[in-house]
């Protein structure tokens, strides 16, 4: 997707959130009609989960190559970037429950007290059953997202074993995760207009009071979101860096500010990718046979700004419909969030997508997306830009295995 579409997918989606705001709050009642684009919009994000899930999965696994070569390297390089964005789900869930930004919401009790009947009680063994599902056919019919997830990581890994025998299964997924994609952009196309009935039907329902106060709690999330995000990024990563890397944290950060600025200005790992190289390579000489591997597959599947940012979304939804999640239901959500993240990759505001399966994994209304639409286009700079810094910390500790050091 070219920049002109994304500048005008998020000034669309700015224009939705205050002109759906304005409308919903004066007119009342008379914007009632204005949920029928959001529910349009919110249906469509949810139809496309499933293929998107499958299709990102396999692919990815596959573009590792046989699983069985990966090597000492790879092996280091997935459990590095597994490890850190487990950290960040965790530092976000721990403090979303500490600060509870969205507890004391009167609008969605009513409906949450449904939903949580629904969902009922989930314990450890729950969500460990919960993985290997009987039938996977009606898992997907279920939109039961964290063993379909397990599945097609699997799924893609035996392929990569298949040799010439898999090949037509490569094509056949990679060429389907390509129209899944524009299927994926086609849809955002239109986010302006369904982030506009989501906000003006929410206005409207909510009236101006009970609004003003979701919006006070909106303000907690957003700071929630920072926190976690701010001590992912300048504690844990640093600690990492200074530990394992041996590098000297203030000057590899400073000789990485292009890509992180770019990583803010962007909100693409993807896109950011030829000036996080640049930057670790040349400005930090980190060796280039860690960051020509590290650096790419990070930039697919290291998204530790996004998994804390969904696991804390999802919570504070939860929260806002009086909903209160049992151990079970935030170890699924920990789960989803950190597997979600990979299917994140190259979708253009990514959250959008992803938090469907998130909030699908526990029963959640992703009509709760509304509540957060007014900030996440911002947010979405910040978690890319610890993105991008996790990447680049990643290429330092992985230069300093006997594997890169002895090559």
């Amino acid at each position: 997707m070219s920049t002109a579409v994304n500048r005008y997918i998020i000034i669309g989606i700015i224009l939705g959130i205050i002109l759906g705001g304005l409308l919903g709050s004066l007119l009342g009642e008379r914007m009632m009609w204005a949920g029928f684009l959001g529910k349009l919009f919110l249906n469509a994000l949810r139809m496309i989960v499933i293929p998107l899930i499958v299709t990102s999965m396999i692919t990815g696994v596959i573009s590792l190559g046989d699983v069985r070569r990966l090597g000492r390297t790879g092996a280091k390089t997935l459990l590095f970037y597994l490890t850190t964005t487990a950290i960040s789900v965790a530092i976000g869930i721990i403090l979303v429950n500490l600060i509870q930004p969205g507890v004391g919401s009167e609008s969605g009790a009513a409906a949450g007290n449904e939903i949580a009947k629904r969902a009922g009680e989930y314990s450890i063994f729950d969500v460990i059953l919960g993985m290997v599902p009987p039938n996977i056919i009606k898992a997907m019919s279920e939109t039961k997202v964290l063993p379909l997830i397990l599945f097609s990581l699997i799924f893609g890994g035996i392929v990569t074993t298949m040799g010439e025998k898999g090949k037509p299964l490569k094509e056949f997924f990679e060429s389907a995760n390509g129209a899944i994609m524009k299927f994926v952009h086609v849809i955002m196309l239109v986010a302006p207009f369904g982030v506009f009935g989501l906000i003006a039907g929410r206005f409207a329902e909510a009236g101006g009071v009970a609004f003003a106060d979701e919006l006070m709690k909106l303000g907690k999330y957003f700071i929630t979101v920072l926190i976690g995000l701010t001590i992912h990024a300048v504690i844990v990563l640093p600690a990492i860096l200074k530990i394992l890397g041996k590098k000297p944290v203030r000057k590899y950060a400073a000789n990485m500010v292009q890509a992180l600025a770019t990583a803010f200005s962007t909100a693409s790992s993807s896109a950011t990718l030829p000036v996080t190289m640049e930057c670790v390579e040349e400005n930090n000489r980190v060796n280039h046979k860690a960051s020509s591997f590290v650096l790419p597959l990070g930039a697919t599947i290291n998204m530790d700004g996004t998994a804390l940012y969904e696991a804390v979304a999802a919570i504070f939804i939860a929260q806002l419909y009086g909903i209160d999640l049992t151990v079970g239901q935030q170890i699924i959500i920990f789960f989803t969030a950190n597997l979600a993240a990979i299917g994140a990759a190259g979708i253009p505001e990514a959250g959008l997508v992803t938090m469907v399966m998130v909030l699908e994994s526990v029963g959640l209304p992703i009509e709760g997306i509304a509540s957060i639409l007014a900030v996440d286009w911002f947010l979405d700079r910040f978690r890319t830009t610890v993105n991008v810094w996790g990447d680049s910390v990643g290429a330092a500790v992985i230069a300093r295995t006997k594997e890169i050091r002895n090559a």
